[in-house]
């Protein structure tokens, strides 16, 4: 197939509304580790900031299944981005992946968000910890600071099961050879007989980040793994002394276990009851106190598609046409999208009577 050419300057920078994807490449990283790489169905170019995150729209059932992925490419490459997975035991979404999405496949995707970013936090000089897939938005922004600022200080340590589970060894490695201050440093937990290393061994402690970062008090720290992983290094660090507004970390797990749809987050004590109206489904539904628009769609039979349900990934945003909501979001939406009009469903709360497109 032949492929037209054209400037960057003469293409529209994609966005949430412009959110079709086609799936240009898959490559294993690990043996349970894959890079799928998209490009823009509309010859689109990428603008988004290394570390943000986009919510897939998969195709797995009758209903869609939305999953949040932190992009591994970098916006210095602006023309495709990548997603990089690891397939837990019980994954839905991201075993269907595996098996399903190859290249030429379309689908959906929402985003970016996130503001788990150097380009948000900047420092002086940086320490950059994480543990298996969380190493993703680590990789985003050293390939962005490769690009763009190749001197960039940056101690890089990566946790991971075994020599072989650590995904991308040997790129770090070939990158630290033009980024004279990327200093690497990785930590498995165990390895086999045939296994050649000479590296740490165990789990992640103080001992082995000042032995592989001396000077880690005096970095700004991003980190990202598994919740006890980054409770492990948080507390490590605080126990320390460390300047913790030098400290950020990447987590979608909600912030607290959502109220299950029936049960009542607030007494009502006679308080009158709010209405939601979906105006596409020409539904008008009772809302119970301290329950979210989610909640009563979801009461309703009303679709709003939804991931993370901690305010986090936007992929339930929706349009508020009338009516007062209280939105306690995680940065999953923008401040013009706010000013539009649109709001989260799954943290907003109906002060009064609302309409919402849905």
């Amino acid at each position: 197939m032949a492929v037209t050419y054209k400037h960057i300057d003469e293409m529209k920078p994609w966005s949430d509304k412009l959110h079709m994807l086609e799936c240009i490449s898959v490559t294993p990283e690990t043996p349970d580790v894959m890079t799928f790489l998209f490009r823009s169905t509309d010859t689109n170019w990428f603008r988004y900031i290394p570390g943000q995150f986009v919510t897939l729209e998969l195709p797995v059932g009758p209903e869609p299944l939305f999953r949040t992925y932190t992009l591994s490419s970098t916006p210095s490459r602006p023309y495709a981005v990548a997603v990089t997975v690891k397939a837990q035991k019980n994954s839905i979404g991201t075993r269907w992946m595996f098996d399903n999405l190859k290249p030429g496949m379309k689908i959906r995707a929402l985003g970016p968000l996130g503001d788990f970013s150097y380009v948000k936090h900047p420092g002086d000089k940086y320490l950059f910890i994480s543990a298996g897939s969380g190493v993703t938005p680590m990789m985003s922004m050293v390939r962005d600071m490769c690009d763009r600022a190749p001197h960039s200080d940056i101690s890089f340590i990566n946790c991971s099961r075994t020599p072989a589970d650590i995904v991308f060894r040997h790129e770090l490695e070939y990158l630290a050879r033009y980024m004279p201050n990327l200093s690497l440093g990785f930590i498995v937990e165990s390895c086999g007989r045939t296994d050649l290393w000479s590296g740490l061994k165990g789990f992640v402690d103080k001992a082995k980040i000042a032995l592989l970062s001396h000077d880690f008090m005096d970095r700004t720290v991003f980190c990202c793994g598994p919740e006890p992983f980054m409770a492990a290094v948080s507390s490590m660090l605080e126990a320390s002394g460390f300047d913790m507004t030098r400290y950020h970390q990447e987590s979608f797990a909600p912030a607290a276990p959502p109220v299950a749809v029936g049960e009542t987050a607030i007494e009502a004590d006679g308080e009158a009851l709010t209405t939601v109206g979906f105006t596409l489904s020409g539904k008008d539904v009772p809302c119970q106190p301290g329950q979210t628009v989610l909640m009563t769609a979801r009461a309703a039979g009303v679709r709003i598609g939804a991931a993370c349900e901690s305010g986090i990934c936007g992929t339930c945003r929706v349009l508020k046409l009338s009516g007062e909501v209280e939105m306690n979001h995680n940065g999953g939406i923008l401040d013009e999208d706010i000013a539009e009009g649109y709001i989260l469903a799954c943290c907003s709360r109906p002060l009064t009577d609302v309409k919402v497109e849905a």
